[in-house]
């Protein structure tokens, strides 16, 4: 049986939250089953806090090298993976969430959708557009571009420096067609779930990776698999070999970007995100959340950057010695910044 705190320390670890990894950015990228990058600061943050001496230059050369990719994935939500995870996991979630899409808009039609792609095809074809350039070739509904046709987001789209650039690229063309080890997209999505948030239920797994239970429990068949209890008696599953630190292991200080998915409701079993501040995270002014900072491995507060310093607001009282550890990196993260 795994205690909540156990959990907590377990995700944190393979988070790298425990302690800065010294990792080329592709594979660490590939332990933390990627990350959210809707928000263009939000995975450069993100990454500060969990890679040692990590520099925004670092993942701005990434981009351009094309060893690390931008594109719609998991729940339909713009991420950040190495070039040798996309094409798995955007073949992992294709058909659920053309199916999920479809369901949603009941008017479009396959033969539709269809006559979408071609346009978008040809438009695209060997070259880069901007948003309001495939609106022109499509009109307003981009909706089903990243899901029917696999597109990525172009540098400098998503970099620190044009945080607002929108610019497209078929995924074959920009970093090569579809490869053969995609054809296994589903057991690596499994397996990257468990690598950067296990141990987990299968429900948990399906949540985050837009599959549906049963497609993700005939998954885990194929998998050597270790088995675990929560402290509510529900069965956990995780991969061999993989950190399991003890419950009191000391947790740093460690500032979060907005949806970062350690906060989201697939990880509520390691209570990251305490329910009683969930509503101050996540709520309908701030459905994107909110910056936050860890003490001892749980959101205590938000933060945000404001004229070269990196301004916090504690959820409570923080004793002194956390608060000179908090100051101390949100100085650190003011220098990332500036």
């Amino acid at each position: 049986m795994l205690t909540e705190r156990e959990l907590n320390r377990a995700l944190l670890a393979r988070q790298l939250l425990l302690e800065r990894a010294k990792t080329p950015l592709p594979r660490a990228l590939e332990r933390i089953g990627g990350i959210q990058a809707q928000y263009a600061p939000s995975m450069y943050i993100g990454l500060w806090s969990r890679l040692a001496g990590f520099e925004r230059e670092q993942l701005t050369r990434a981009l351009e090298r094309k060893s690390v990719v931008q594109g719609s994935m998991m729940r339909a939500t713009i991420h950040l993976v190495s070039k040798r995870d996309y094409w798995p996991f955007v073949v992992g979630i294709r058909e659920g969430m053309q199916k999920w899409w479809l369901r949603v808009h009941k008017g479009v039609t396959r033969r539709e959708v269809a006559a979408n792609d071609r346009k978008i095809r040809k438009a695209l074809a060997g070259k880069t557009l901007s948003r309001a350039e495939l609106e022109e070739v499509i009109g307003q509904r981009l909706g089903p571009a990243g899901i029917f046709v696999d597109l990525v987001r172009v540098p400098p789209s998503g970099t620190w420096e044009r945080r607002r650039a929108d610019l497209y690229a078929l995924a074959e063309d920009w970093i090569g067609p579809e490869s053969s080890i995609a054809e296994d997209g589903v057991e690596r999505l499994v397996q990257a779930y468990l690598q950067g948030f296990g141990p987990a239920r299968p429900t948990e797994i399906a949540d985050w990776a837009s599959l549906d239970v049963s497609t993700t429990r005939r998954a885990l068949e194929g998998l050597e698999l270790r088995r675990f209890e929560d402290e509510q008696g529900k069965e956990l599953v995780d991969l061999p070999r993989l950190p399991l630190p003890d419950g009191d292991t000391p947790a740093p200080v460690r500032f979060l970007p907005v949806w970062d998915a350690t906060l989201l409701v697939h990880a509520r079993r390691t209570q990251i995100l305490p329910e009683k501040y969930r509503s101050r995270v996540f709520n309908v002014r701030t459905p994107h959340s909110v910056n936050t900072f860890l003490v001892d491995g749980q959101v205590a507060g938000t933060w945000r950057y404001d004229k070269g310093r990196v301004k916090i607001e504690p959820f409570g009282r923080l004793p002194k010695g956390v608060r000179a550890e908090v100051d101390d990196e949100a100085e650190r993260l003011a220098e990332f910044h500036s």
